[in-house]
């Protein structure tokens, strides 16, 4: 059972301290929704917590150990990470791009094995990619390309799941079935944190939130007793109503302030 904790992070950037103390411990089989306004220091959180940048202070272990310690190539067969607004910069095909996903599992000679082979096969039918599967990364739409990305962090099956704004770009439809997908990885005893700008999806999807503002950690727990109507006006400066959080019918419903109101429309004048 796998346990990624960091302990009293801090990450500076030009003289602030863009992560201030910041001390979470993810547990497998949970999956934690890291939620905050823009420039709240989650993406930076998270590319410390998968091993990306060495924090000024603090420190994040996998299992007891200290993430920076870890060899590379270990490090990638037991966590993904999905940075914010992926990029494809070569036309390779799809299904090419999403086995990329497979390199830190793969033998030093030959090709792809029959089983990797599987588990491609399975993940672009999961993702929508099978009608896709030839094309051209670069060619993709932004939704596409988001989809084929989580396709590439999931593929291996990896113990922990990092991943920055993975609905960013997403239909509906899709946003509903990826962040299904994270919960169901979840499920099967690993570990997921993604950052989710979508609240209603988080309260209904994420086990456990964690929320940050001005670099710092202010809350961090499960979803059903943790995502609140005062902590969401803690976080975000917004009022709104927050209604059977954890479960699969909670909504955040945000309350617009008077001044922000759309006038009455005067028709027929």
């Amino acid at each position: 059972m796998s346990r990624l904790e960091a302990h009293r992070l801090g990450i500076r950037r030009g003289g602030r301290m863009i992560v201030d103390d910041v001390s979470l411990a993810l547990e497998a089989g949970t999956f934690v929704a890291l939620i905050g306004p823009n420039g709240a220091g989650k993406s930076t959180l998270l590319s410390a917590l998968a091993g990306l940048l060495t924090p000024d202070e603090g420190t994040v272990t996998l299992d007891g150990q200290a993430i920076t310690a870890m060899g590379r190539r270990a490090l990638a067969r037991r966590r993904a990470y999905l940075p914010q607004s992926p990029r494809a910069e070569w036309p390779i095909p799809v299904e090419r791009l999403v086995a990329l996903g497979l390199i830190p599992q793969l033998p030093a000679f030959g090709g792809l094995p029959a089983a990797l082979a599987g588990q491609v096969e399975r993940i672009l039918a999961e993702h929508d990619l099978i009608d896709r599967r030839d094309q051209p990364a670069t060619t993709l739409s932004g939704g596409e390309l988001a989809r084929a990305m989580l396709a590439r962090a999931l593929v291996g099956e990896p113990d922990i799941v990092i991943a920055d704004e993975p609905l960013s770009g997403l239909d509906p439809r899709h946003a509903l079935e990826g962040i299904a997908r994270l919960r169901a990885v979840a499920n099967e005893g690993r570990i997921v944190i993604a950052s989710i700008h979508e609240l209603t999806l988080a309260a209904r999807y994420a086990s456990h939130v964690a929320v940050m503002r001005g670099g710092k950690l202010i809350a961090s727990g499960a979803t059903a007793t943790t995502l609140t109507s005062p902590l969401v006006r803690a976080a975000f400066d917004v009022d709104a109503c927050v209604s059977n959080a954890g479960s699969p019918t909670a909504i955040v419903d945000f309350v617009p302030s008077p001044a922000s109101a759309p006038s009455p429309s005067h028709g027929g004048r």
